[in-house]
């Protein structure tokens, strides 16, 4: 069968869970940042639970039964190209892909090369450059150009697998905004940003990794929906039932 076609799903049972909140999006100050980088109302967060065990290598069968439950279609919020409001999904979807978006880095030390390459100066100001254009983002600084500039002599500061991280992700969008964005002129609010939203998405499996390894009692799926000028990211976290792994975090992110 091939990846995300219709087929034996594995029985997958999602539940909508409404009650679930993410304080990470509706803080004052991230209110505050998210409207100056105009993506205001572009954001969403949602969750639902599941009741089978997951297993990454049926992760096309498990992401299509979610896309065909019917506890799905009503409620899952999709922004409309045409309106710019947020509507349900409404309909089966008939093909998927899935790809694997790793959470393995636990600090925001991650972005300290940020600052050992001079990108950011030491009082967290981004270091201006020439204006150029990457279509369709202006870029006036370095930090736009390791963002988005693969011929920069800095753009190579992250690897490929670092690029791939939802921590990074996350980074590269609220830096980027939306078609309005009123770009920071230091680094920290971007910085703190992130590391709220990344702690509310992944705190619960990473929690309990701090603590113990135990049996998760209800697996649940995070849904996180980005929509910015011509960016439409669509990415999950997960708790699954089983152990979680013995990791110790690092209290500079969690």
């Amino acid at each position: 069968m091939a990846a995300g076609e219709p087929g034996d799903l594995g029985g997958y049972y999602f539940r909508f869970l409404p009650q679930k909140t993410f304080q990470c999006l509706s803080t004052p100050e991230t209110t505050s940042r998210l409207r100056q980088w105009s993506m205001l109302g572009r954001v969403t967060a949602q969750a639902f639970g599941f009741d089978q065990t997951f297993q990454a290598y049926r992760k096309d069968d498990f992401v299509m039964a979610f896309f065909k439950d019917p506890n799905v279609i009503p409620n899952l919020k999709l922004l409309s190209d045409s309106s710019g409001q947020w509507i349900t999904l409404g309909t089966e979807v008939k093909k998927i892909e899935a790809i694997n978006v790793p959470c393995t880095q636990l600090s925001m030390s991650f972005f300290n090369r940020l600052y050992d390459e001079d990108v950011v100066r030491d009082n967290g100001h981004i270091v201006k450059c020439l204006d150029s254009f990457c279509d369709p983002f202006p870029v006036s600084d370095e930090l736009r150009k390791v963002l988005l500039v693969e011929d920069s002599e800095k753009y190579d500061i992250f690897s490929q697998p670092d690029r791939e991280e939802f921590l990074f992700c996350l980074f590269k969008h609220l830096c980027l905004g939306g078609a309005l964005c009123q770009y920071e002129d230091v680094l920290p609010p971007y910085l703190q940003t992130t590391k709220l939203l990344y702690k509310d998405l992944v705190r619960t499996p990473l929690a309990c990794a701090i603590l113990r390894p135990r049996v998760m009692s209800r697996p649940s799926l995070t849904l996180l929906w980005i929509r910015s000028s011509v960016m439409f990211m669509f990415y999950t976290t997960l708790t699954v039932w089983g152990k979680c792994p013995n990791t110790l975090l690092s209290e500079s992110l969690f």
